[in-house]
């Protein structure tokens, strides 16, 4: 449990160190707080703040900085969301509104986004109509070559050819797209991919051998089919806003985020996760499970077509980042995005 006043001094913390950038001590915090406390008293709630882990000392500081998880209880428990102005609301639905095509609407999305916000704006490209798999099939081919045969919904076939590491017999391809067709068949194409993609490598270790190689020759054929089916993209713009940042000005990061927006795979995994969520998600530093993210929060909303959702745009930038004029910025946009895009179809 936090009291009242560790809770008080602690948004003050954050709302100084986000406005600010530099380490917040106690002098400022009684200052800025207006609470009739003895400098003695604050630097006591500090370190228990401190202990709690909701906040540190930045090397010899004699300030303090919130933590991922002193941030996460304030955007939790302690922001106050300011509405956007009438001015900017209006500039934004002319902006997204009167554009005439989709990609321009993303395009215009994206780039607004990071205008506002002074940081990176991002906007997946609209998902197509729900596919699910209804079966896979392996055909042998001459030398270790297999034709994979995808049939997604009630009638849409897609083939791909693939190299494997050996030779297959036809009976054991059968085996494969049978285990493979049991494990998987029914479910949304999207679920399928990311599980072949990601979590099945994790248990390819506890498999036979036959199993582990379905699991490779599946990858393999979803990484193609995700590769050629024009979707598993974002719009991106205003990457370069970053650099401004003191706190990410370390290069060797910076080449690595950038990689990062160029590879994309990490970057779409963390927008599929906001797809099925309601409304606003904030990943803070590590909680995206990416390292090249730590010194990042990414805050994304879904956006809808036909009443259903059809992808993710958000903002990226350093985790001292206005969270309270972010977050609407970010949800007003989702939702005249999804209002464009239904009025373009």
């Amino acid at each position: 449990m936090i009291s009242d006043r560790a809770q008080r001094l602690l948004k003050v913390l954050v709302e100084r160190y986000i406005r600010d950038g530099q380490p917040v001590g106690s002098r400022t915090l009684a200052r800025d707080s207006n609470m009739e406390l003895s400098p003695a008293t604050i630097r006591n709630v500090m370190a228990d703040l401190e202990d709690m882990g909701l906040i540190n000392a930045p090397h010899t500081s004699a300030g303090r900085v919130p933590t991922v998880q002193g941030y996460r209880l304030f955007v939790d428990s302690l922001l106050t969301v300011r509405p956007l102005r009438k001015s900017l609301l209006s500039d934004l639905q002319r902006q997204i509104g009167t554009v005439s095509k989709p990609e321009q609407a993303l395009s215009s999305a994206s780039s607004l986004l990071s205008d506002l916000t002074a940081m990176a704006g991002v906007v997946m490209i609209p998902r197509h109509n729900q596919e699910s798999l209804r079966q896979l099939e392996f055909l042998p081919l001459s030398g270790n070559r297999v034709l994979v045969i995808l049939v997604l919904n009630e009638k849409e076939v897609q083939n791909r050819i693939i190299e494997t590491k050996r030779h297959f017999s036809p009976a054991e391809l059968q085996q494969m797209a049978n285990y493979l067709n049991h494990s998987f068949a029914g479910r949304d194409i999207r679920e399928v991919r990311q599980r072949v993609l990601g979590e099945m490598e994790e248990t390819k270790q506890s498999m036979d051998r036959l199993m582990s190689e379905a699991i490779e020759m599946a990858q393999q054929a979803f990484q193609e089919q995700q590769e050629g089916d024009g979707e598993g993209d974002f719009v991106l713009a205003g990457q370069t806003n970053l650099m401004s940042y003191a706190e990410m000005a370390d290069m060797e990061r910076l080449r690595q985020l950038f990689d990062a927006f160029n590879q994309k795979s990490d970057i779409l995994h963390l927008l599929d996760q906001s797809l099925s969520a309601e409304g606003i998600q904030i990943f803070i530093g590590e909680e995206s499970g990416y390292s090249v993210l730590d010194e990042c929060s990414v805050v994304t909303a879904p956006y809808k077509v036909d009443n259903e959702v059809a992808g993710v745009l958000g903002v990226i930038g350093p985790t001292r980042m206005a969270y309270d004029r972010v977050i609407p910025i970010v949800d007003v946009t989702a939702r005249l995005l999804g209002a464009a895009l239904n009025q373009n179809q």
